[in-house]
């Protein structure tokens, strides 16, 4: 059987060994929770609360703010304390933060109009999904009631459901697949009827091959077909999947509705399902706790707004002084956190606790040109021309370049034989850039 896949990547060690054979657990209830207005891509949710004010679980706190925004809300029930400002780690900003001390068990606050997908008309699922303050679960946190938009003269042909999980580490979608096909499946289906799809695909990468059967025998029957992709990252970047499925290729600049595709992940097809059919809003997820770092490893569902502290609290730590980093996610895309005090938010999907004997280390040399970055670049761009665009400040040359283009997915850092970080001279040349167009403007 021949796999799909695309041009470049990598092979980093998987690491899956360490929590993909981990049934998912439930967290107990954390005693406080911190939410984040900032939760999704977009302007901040506008505060719905004050301090002092009770809440209910699944409760409203926090309002869309625009067009690209989302809801947010209360993850328990209990009081609102104070909302004050804390560190995002994935932007460096500090965010304002709605901060919940739990005074009991669960009273939720649900979802009017959910229930049966098939009696509610496309325009009602989608307005459920907003009300729900769904967004990609995956990392990107893109409010998903957008993306369920599809703007007129547009035509969503194709569906993929991104079940390739190909950062090394993390197994919570592995475990979805395994635990809650049905409701995935079910969730595929709502999604298709809400954008007028009439074919599904998912994409699950050949280490899974429990998750491809589960699969394969959940959607028989379905026009919704599972493809066997290869092992490789970044296999599960979205441009991507979608060329390892349906050899189109989204243009420089363009979106997957440019060659008639949507992709949603795994765990936010899931979300969906639970948000239309049971009215709940996003208030928890599934998470993967995982490294060399973490003495218990598994795949748990917690309350979103935890502290990650509090989180590594269930799966214990080794000794101190033999942890290197500590990651939002997995190594080669994971935010390193400045500490352990900080909110989990929609889009962790794991905490990766990495130990210094297994932590990469690289002495640093010149680039001597090898092209090593270039033969594994995703994108087909050349890192390190744009690299010595960036610190040459010759912006315009680099957006030339490609450099908009980059995903950041960190292949070309990990082939370079010199050591070179480049993805950080990318990161810092796009913000440079954005801010030297947005003055521009002015």
């Amino acid at each position: 059987m021949s796999l799909l896949t695309f041009k470049g990547g990598v092979h980093p060690p998987e690491k899956k060994e360490l929590a993909e054979h981990k049934e998912i657990k439930v967290l107990p209830l954390p005693e406080k929770v911190y939410i984040y207005t900032t939760n999704h891509i977009g302007a901040p949710a506008k505060v719905l609360v004050e301090p002092g004010q009770k809440v209910k679980t699944g409760q409203k706190i926090g309002e869309a703010n625009g067009f690209i925004s989302a809801n947010i809300h209360s993850s328990v029930t209990g009081e609102v304390v104070e909302i004050t400002k804390m560190t995002n780690a994935a932007t460096g900003t500090k965010n304002d933060v709605i901060v919940i001390q739990r005074t009991g068990e669960d009273e939720w606050d649900l979802i009017p109009n959910h229930g049966d997908f098939s009696k509610k008309s496309p325009k009602e699922i989608v307005e459920i999904v907003k009300e729900a303050g769904i967004v990609g679960l995956g990392g990107a946190m893109f409010p998903s009631h957008v993306k369920m938009s599809i703007p007129e003269g547009k035509k969503a042909e194709y569906l993929i459901i991104n079940a390739a999980e190909c950062e090394p580490y993390i197994t919570i979608d592995h475990r979805m697949m395994l635990e809650r096909s049905k409701e995935i499946v079910k969730g595929i289906k709502i999604i298709m009827h809400a954008t007028g799809v009439k074919k599904a695909y998912i994409g699950i990468e050949s280490n899974k091959p429990d998750a491809i059967e589960k699969m394969k025998e959940a959607v028989s029957g379905e026009s919704i077909e599972v493809k066997v992709l290869k092992t490789k990252y970044p296999q599960g970047a979205e441009k991507q999947l979608i060329y390892a499925i349906t050899k189109r290729e989204v243009p420089s600049g363009g979106l997957p509705l440019d060659v008639g595709a949507i992709v949603f992940n795994v765990s936010t097809t899931y979300a969906i399902y639970e948000a239309v059919e049971k009215g709940k809003p996003l208030v928890e997820r599934g998470i993967t706790l995982t490294g060399e770092g973490v003495k218990k490893p598994g795949n748990f569902i917690y309350r979103i707004g935890t502290l990650a502290k509090d989180l590594l609290e269930h799966v214990g730590l080794v000794e101190e002084e033999k942890i290197d980093r500590i990651l939002y996610g997995g190594p080669m895309m994971g935010i390193p956190l400045p500490n352990i005090e900080l909110p989990t938010f929609k889009g962790n999907n794991a905490l990766t606790v990495m130990t210094k004997e297994v932590a990469p280390k690289k002495e640093l040399f010149p680039c001597i040109r090898c092209s090593k970055c270039v033969q594994v670049c995703p994108i087909n761009l050349m890192p390190y021309l744009l690299k010595m665009q960036v610190e040459k400040r010759e912006y315009d040359k680099a957006l030339e370049y490609g450099l908009m283009d980059c995903i950041e997915c960190g292949s070309c850092s990990y082939a370079c034989p010199a050591g070179i970080e480049l993805v950080k001279t990318f990161k810092t040349g796009k913000k440079v850039a954005r801010a030297l167009k947005g003055r521009a403007k002015k």
